[in-house]
């Protein structure tokens, strides 16, 4: 879990990256869940639920980059990268290793 001899503001990264984790999930989950059951079985029970928990995912997912990366060393191009990292399913996924070598210098530094 979280390190005692880190600060909350050394945490940033990883609350971020949890934040990222979760809306990478609900991604798949609305993606290879609740739209096949939807188009494929003809049942549109789950597309509501998930959709809004999807939803709610992404802008937490907004909401943090806003609070946990200024002052991280990403510049517009590491800002960009991560925004558009939630545009796509698995993005966040992809995006997570960038995120951990961030985390990572910091620590170092």
């Amino acid at each position: 879990m979280l390190e005692s001899h880190a600060t909350p503001e050394d945490q940033l990264l990883r609350v971020f990256r949890y934040v990222a984790l979760v809306e990478g999930i609900t991604t798949i989950a609305l993606f290879l869940i609740a739209m096949p059951v939807k188009y494929l079985l003809g049942n549109p029970v789950l597309v509501p639920p998930v959709g809004m928990t999807h939803g709610i995912a992404f802008l937490v997912y907004l909401l943090a980059m806003i609070v946990c990366l200024p002052g991280k060393g990403l510049g517009v191009v590491g800002w960009l990268r991560v925004f558009v990292a939630s545009l796509f399913p698995f993005g966040t996924f992809l995006n997570d290793p960038y995120i951990k070598r961030r985390e990572a210098a910091l620590a170092q530094a």
